[in-house]
């Protein structure tokens, strides 16, 4: 069994996630597909995530992807995580899935409807569930595109409140509104559009899928080919990884990633006493990739692709991840962390090295510093899951 180390590992990292010196993309589509897809759970995130990859980008750019070449499109996917992925391959993701969550969900949304009493019993309340649905893709197909609040107003039975942990500390009233647009997006009958004011704002105006694309999403591939080939997309970005790693971040059960590897025919290799996988053929080394250093925004890709973090993440955990494990702000250098930054309310960028890096390194962290205070132009990220060093960064 070949034996892939750390240093090889990380210059993989460097050189396939498009950060290292003379490895980085030359458009937001081509940063998203050697990713397999950005995290945007966190609308910051995706700009940030592209800008880091794409010398020149700007927010104007990865708008133009999104909204107008709908070369880039915002769906539902692994983990039930909002994710922008190219769009010739959004089919692929939905059936790997998007499909599978969307199962769930209703049978969730139902038990829920339920429990509030909306209708009696779960057959009835999966009947309403269908009919406000269908009434609700029908007044977005009519406007062409629509905010949350406005199919409201067309379809009063979304102002439907739902009663959650009655009788819990916790408990709330909901309205409905949002768990059916999920379940229609998660279907794939509609699309996330443009935010509604700023590209940091998290509300979207909604289209038919069938409106925003030609066909749609597109015609799907049967759920195990889709696995397949998501599996041989995350091991050409993310391999060598761990099958826990392949599990975690697909969401998948570990039957389901058993047999995506199986069908890859990925080839068992060591990491320092584990078993990963690599596709066939990957297994020679990397070629050396000159010094780097990147500012990664909050949830980027690059750490949320493996379970197992330790060999770029080294003791800096708590200090950089939330309690729920979401990573904040984090600074690379040569394939792993060594540091955080963050954004007081004047809006530059300050940082904090995790270690001593040497004068050479700390040099090329001071440049990235002051190019990213240039690039958010007074423009303050919070992000929308805070780690304990960005909050202390934050402070003015």
């Amino acid at each position: 069994m070949v034996r892939i180390g750390v240093e090889e590992r990380r210059r993989r990292l460097g050189r396939r996630h498009r950060l290292g010196a003379g490895c980085q993309a030359a458009d937001p589509v081509e940063a998203a597909a050697s990713m397999v897809a950005l995290h945007a759970t966190d609308p910051a995130t995706v700009h940030l995530s592209v800008a880091a990859r794409v010398p020149g980008s700007d927010v104007a750019s990865t708008e133009r992807a999104l909204y107008e070449d709908r070369s880039l499109i915002r769906m539902l996917g692994m983990r039930r995580t909002v994710f922008v992925v190219p769009t010739p391959f959004a089919p692929v993701v939905q059936a790997a899935c998007t499909d599978d969550i969307a199962v769930k969900q209703r049978k969730l949304l139902v038990k829920h409807l339920a429990e509030s009493g909306i209708a009696d019993g779960i057959e009835s309340c999966g009947q309403w569930l269908a009919a406000v649905e269908e009434s609700t893709a029908t007044a977005l197909a009519l406007r062409g595109s629509a905010t949350a609040q406005e199919l409201s107003a067309d379809e009063p039975r979304l102002r439907t409140r739902l009663n959650m942990a009655v009788g819990k500390a916790y408990a709330a009233q909901p309205y409905v509104t949002s768990r059916v647009l999920f379940q229609l997006a998660a279907e794939g009958r509609i699309v996330r559009g443009r935010p509604l004011g700023t590209w940091l704002s998290g509300q979207h105006q909604w289209s038919p899928a069938a409106d925003w694309l030609p066909g749609g999403l597109g015609d799907k591939p049967a759920a195990e080919d889709a696995r397949v080939t998501l599996a041989r997309a995350w091991l050409a970005s993310f391999g060598p990884g761990t099958a826990a790693d392949l599990q975690w971040w697909a969401g998948w059960t570990l039957g389901q990633t058993r047999k995506a590897l199986t069908a890859v025919e990925a080839v068992e290799v060591e990491l320092d006493g584990q078993v990963g996988y690599v596709l066939p053929g990957d297994e020679a080394p990397e070629a050396p990739v000159d010094p780097w250093v990147a500012f990664l925004p909050g949830l980027d890709p690059t750490p949320m692709g493996w379970k197992e973090r330790e060999w770029f993440l080294g003791p800096h955990k708590s200090k950089l991840f939330d309690t729920t494990g979401n990573i904040g702000p984090s600074i690379w250098s040569d394939g792993r962390i060594i540091g955080a930054w963050g954004q007081p309310e004047s809006g530059e960028v300050r940082y904090q090295l995790l270690e001593d890096v040497g004068a050479d390194t700390t040099a090329l962290v001071e440049s990235e510093a002051a190019r990213w205070t240039t690039w958010l132009a007074g423009v303050r990220v919070t992000p929308r899951f805070r780690s304990p060093l960005e909050k202390q960064l934050s402070q003015s």
